[in-house]
């Protein structure tokens, strides 16, 4: 039956149509919401991003933040014997006490101890929020690098970072919630560190490279668009008349169009082109440590990603000299050294980025390693892996700046005040972004299961 246009005014029409057209937003909202995970919050959130500056290999608490002036009283005798009981550790290599090469000094208005390991954190000390009682359960690396993302040491469960971006998706279709930046180093355990477990496919953290390509096939083929074009078109009425999607196939389909997305998007925030002279002086991208450089760059395109909507971005470390990781067993001064040479400025100058930026207040900034060293020598001058007290440090995002929680024995061995497990700090992080870490569940295996396991307390100490 053919319609005459003139028999339904213009006003009638848009009135009959209204619900009409409701109900393609709705329905529009709805998909978006899903692809995002959550649709709310349970929590008024502190922060709307996370950036982890993974120091990978265990950065020794008692040469950066935790200082211990008994160290530099008994250095050179036996630990047995001043130390008192001394846990196995991962070499059994057990050397004599061993006081930090690097002098301590008090930093800022707070007067936070912070070493010269790190001269120009040191200078913004009072962001920071120092943890010095962070324990963890595993004295090896890729047990430890498991726990500390997951909340397990078992391989292929769910990463921090993935719980983020399936509970609270990317402010930005464009580009996915969870980024990794890779440095040089994939820290043990591989990919897995990163991994979406059992939560859907689109939570995995995407691998960015900071050096050469950030991504296989990143760049279209402009000789080859029209057909791209032609094929996603196709791929997407096959999927259309399918007569039922699986959830998995759905997130199959999700993870193909925001890769096509991506590839106008990615090179776009991997760009440091239209950065001025004075960002790339702060952070260190002409410096002449071509590690620095690696890191200055991660750091500032890290501030690019949450500035467009990035969930959670996390950095690995360049790889130094041989020295790939903090794994100081020996050499301390030279494997610590140059690493902070690597790291230090440009970590400075993100938080006195985003600060200028107004970006720190609402951006969560995270460092810390998967566990700490001990405070007596392995070989003669590096130090053994020591799960049971470490330091770590937070700033911005609704943490308390300019404070130090709890404490380590005098001998900066053991956590002994205040004593936290990793699971404390996913659920103090997850409280900043919104979330009750004891509802965020998912359903796997015949249960709910959550990031913090039946474990985890939200440090309202830390909080501002």
């Amino acid at each position: 039956m053919r319609i005459d246009p003139s028999a339904i005014a213009r006003r009638e029409m848009l009135v009959r149509s209204s619900l009409g057209f409701g109900s393609l937003a709705c329905s529009a909202l709805l998909d978006k919401a899903r692809a995002g995970g959550m649709i709310e919050r349970h929590l008024t959130p502190k922060a709307r991003n996370i950036i982890f500056l993974f120091m990978e290999g265990g950065v020794s608490q008692v040469d950066s933040f935790d200082y211990k002036p008994m160290l530099e009283k008994h250095h050179g005798k036996d630990p047995h014997k001043e130390i008192g009981q001394i846990e196995k550790t991962q070499f059994e290599s057990i050397g004599k006490v061993f006081k930090s090469p690097w002098a301590f000094r008090r930093r800022g208005q707070t007067g936070a101890w912070v070493s010269d390991l790190f001269p120009k954190v040191a200078e913004v000390a009072d962001e920071l929020c120092i943890v010095k009682s962070m324990t963890s359960r595993f004295p090896e690396h890729t047990s430890a690098n498991f726990f500390l993302h997951s909340g397990t040491g078992l391989q292929g469960r769910p990463s921090i970072g993935a719980w983020t971006s399936y509970g609270l998706g990317s402010d930005n279709d464009n580009l996915p919630g969870y980024v990794v930046l890779n440095g040089g180093q994939i820290p043990s355990g591989g990919l897995d560190c990163f991994s979406n477990g059992f939560l859907p496919a689109t939570a995995r953290g995407n691998l960015l490279n900071a050096i050469g390509a950030p991504l296989a096939n990143i760049t279209p083929n402009e000789r080859g668009a029209h057909s791209q074009a032609l094929k996603r078109r196709l791929v997407g009425h096959l999927n259309q008349q399918a007569p039922e999607i699986s959830p998995e196939l759905e997130d199959a389909i999700a993870n193909y169009e925001l890769a096509a997305r991506m590839q106008l998007a990615v090179p776009e925030v991997m760009s440091l082109e239209g950065e001025p002279q004075s960002i790339r002086r702060l952070y260190g991208l002409n410096a002449d440590y071509p590690h620095t450089q690696t890191y200055a760059r991660q750091c500032i395109i890290a501030r690019r990603l949450v500035e467009r909507g990035v969930r959670f971005v996390e950095l690995t470390i360049p790889m130094v000299n041989g020295f790939q990781r903090w794994d100081a067993h020996g050499d301390i001064v030279r494997n610590h050294g140059d690493n902070a040479r690597a790291v230090d400025q440009p970590i400075a100058a993100l938080l006195r980025d985003l600060r200028s930026r107004g970006m720190l207040d609402e951006t969560l900034v995270l460092w810390s390693g998967e566990f700490g060293r001990t405070p007596f020598a392995q070989g003669g001058s590096g130090r053994d892996h020591n799960e049971h007290g470490f330091s770590l440090w937070m700033a911005g995002g609704g943490i308390r700046p300019g404070m130090s929680y709890g404490e380590t024995d005098q001998w900066g061995y053991k956590a002994v005040s205040g004593r936290l497990e990793i699971h404390d700090l996913h659920a103090t992080l997850l409280h900043l972004l919104g979330v009750d870490h004891e509802a965020f569940t998912h359903r796997f295996g015949g249960r709910d299961i959550r990031l913090t396991d039946v474990h985890g307390r939200v440090v309202k100490e830390l909080l501002a």
